[in-house]
């Protein structure tokens, strides 16, 4: 007889990835055991909370900017491509089990999960 606990749910990378899915998943994952008591998944949730706060000041930015031709549209378009390969590289680096550390937001994430 194994005395080994039988592990339900997602694994921590799996749990990480999905909290760059948008803000939702990643305050669950900080409300709900045994995801709350990963330093991963804790670290990736309030990254992603933090993209998410990003990602929104640069859509306002964006849409002042979307008023500006052609240096307007091309400054809007870069800002948002850069987010989006940084969302994506948090996604993939999540899933396989690694810690992308973003620029401020990463030490940020790291202080709020306590790691």
């Amino acid at each position: 007889m194994s005395n080994e606990i039988p592990q339900t749910g997602l694994t921590d990378s799996a749990a990480s990835g999905l909290a760059y899915l948008t803000f939702i998943p990643a305050i669950i994952f900080l409300a709900i055991p045994p995801y709350n008591q990963s330093p991963s998944v804790r670290f990736h949730s309030w990254q992603s909370i933090f993209l998410s706060i990003v990602l929104v000041c640069v859509w306002v930015v964006n849409f002042i900017l979307m008023f500006i031709p052609f240096i307007g549209w091309l400054i809007s378009i870069l800002l948002m491509l850069g987010l989006f390969i940084l969302w994506l590289l948090c996604v993939i680096n999540a899933f396989n089990g690694k810690r992308f550390v973003l620029p401020v937001l990463g030490a940020l994430a790291a202080k709020q999960a306590g790691v």
